[in-house]
């Protein structure tokens, strides 16, 4: 599927097919292509918790106001940041990278995070909405539906799938088979009510 196509056609599912299973070769193949996606620094500040156990998909529904995706869909994917990644062995973000350009590189990396936990927590939140996007476009080019979900009880949640305190919540991406076609969108606003050029 082209890119535009793929946006396009993508749409949040409210119905999934409950008896779909996502191969383990399929959803690996999804996972490799999501962390494509970029990061400030390179950092990877982004971490998945993919929830297929039954038992644990009833738990977050219990826990977000009865929404059928969480529970019918073929995988949650909880998106999270780490809030502390830009301190863990920043040398191999960039292992591959010339000499020259690591050893420039990575004292940076903790120079602009080292002392804004706030940063830290904003880099999470845009770098998991990019991983977002990417993991909705590529479900979407494989054949699967998607719908991005932040109606949920994020502590309780945090706690099922036993989040590290040093950890952010970003939002859940419920992935499989549709079962019903999305709604037809609602209107789009006109680009001029939100594109400027060079100033507001």
């Amino acid at each position: 599927m082209e890119t535009f196509d793929a946006i396009a056609a993508r749409r949040s599912v409210k119905k999934f097919d409950p008896d779909h299973v996502m191969t383990e070769d399929e959803i690996t193949r999804l996972m490799e292509t999501v962390i494509l996606t970029p990061t400030s620094f390179n950092i990877q500040n982004w971490r998945f918790v993919l929830v297929t156990d039954p038992e644990v998909k009833r738990q977050i529904r219990e826990n977000g106001y009865n929404q059928a995706q969480f529970t019918e869909c073929s995988v949650v994917v909880v998106i999270c940041g780490d809030r502390n990644a830009y301190d863990q062995d920043p040398d191999r973000y960039w292992a591959e990278a010339p000499a020259e350009v690591r050893e420039t590189i990575v004292p940076m990396i903790r120079g602009a995070y080292g002392s804004s936990e706030s940063l830290r927590r904003d880099e999470n939140f845009r770098s998991g909405g990019l991983a977002a996007q990417t993991l909705m476009l590529a479900a979407k080019d494989m054949g699967y539906d998607s719908c991005p979900m932040i109606g949920f009880d994020f502590e309780a949640v945090a706690g099922i799938i036993k989040l590290p305190a040093d950890h952010d919540i970003i939002m859940a991406v419920t992935v499989g088979k549709a079962l019903e076609s999305a709604r037809q969108r609602a209107g789009q606003l006109p680009l001029g009510d939100v594109v400027s050029r060079n100033s507001f």
